[in-house]
């Protein structure tokens, strides 16, 4: 059995920043963890876990097409709790690419946010 624990701050930092250039997308103290929404659409959601006997954090966003391609890959990546959902485990250390960290977020926010939004980073919207 799992339970919920405050998330590190130097993770919500860093998933902060990856969200930061977002256009409209706005952050929130869900009942456990934090998570970033755009027009009412949940596109991360940040927790941490006790998971044999450790805290284990992860960041679920959606995937879309990618969702089989992201899960096939393994550790860090794991099937979410929807469809087109992905979960990645975090840390806040070197095994985790806060780079593809961003690139994934930012892709979860492509398929969400109105194509006004979207049109706003300058990138083609991903196919859901």
């Amino acid at each position: 059995m799992t339970h919920p624990i405050l998330v590190p701050d130097a993770i919500v930092r860093r998933v902060r920043a990856a969200c930061a250039h977002l256009p409209e997308a706005y952050e929130e103290q869900p009942f456990e963890g934090v998570r970033w929404r755009i027009c009412g659409r949940t596109l991360a959601h940040l927790e941490t876990r006790e998971a044999d006997c450790r805290p284990l954090t992860i960041v679920t966003f959606h995937a879309g097409d990618e969702q089989d391609v992201l899960t096939a890959v393994g550790h860090p990546f794991y099937p979410g709790w929807g469809p087109g959902l992905v979960a990645m485990v975090l840390t806040d250390d070197a095994t985790t690419d806060w780079e593809d960290v961003g690139e994934l977020l930012t892709e979860s926010y492509c398929l969400l946010a109105p194509k006004k939004l979207v049109a706003r980073l300058g990138l083609a919207r991903p196919e859901a």
